[in-house]
């Protein structure tokens, strides 16, 4: 859609404005009351953030699969390690889990 809008010429002149455009559709998720606002301001800032993708040559829907099998993959890495330490993972910190974590994203 945003393709075929900036053909016509309805588009940012350059991607800041665009940036700046997400941060401001951020700010009115941040402010929104209730789920009907929240859900409205949330397919905002997913429709801006497209276009950042759209201005730099990403395909947005390739950049989040690709990024929901890299917190897959360090997810299952989480478990393992806590699995190795004989800890249920709902018995670690947040602190704990975030150490290790950042261990798996070490280690690809």
């Amino acid at each position: 859609m945003q393709r075929r809008v900036a053909r016509v010429g309805f588009d940012w002149p350059a991607p800041d404005p665009v940036i700046e455009k997400v941060r401001e559709e951020l700010d009115e998720f941040c402010q929104a009351s209730g789920a009907v606002e929240r859900a409205a301001e949330l397919g905002d800032i997913l429709f801006s953030l497209a276009n950042v993708a759209r201005w730099y040559e990403v395909d947005a829907e390739s950049a989040l699969r690709e990024a929901c099998t890299r917190f897959a993959r360090r997810f299952a890495a989480i478990e393992r390690q806590a699995a190795a330490q004989g800890r249920p993972l709902e018995e670690m910190s947040l602190a704990e889990m975030d150490a290790l974590w950042e261990q798996a994203k070490r280690q690809e």
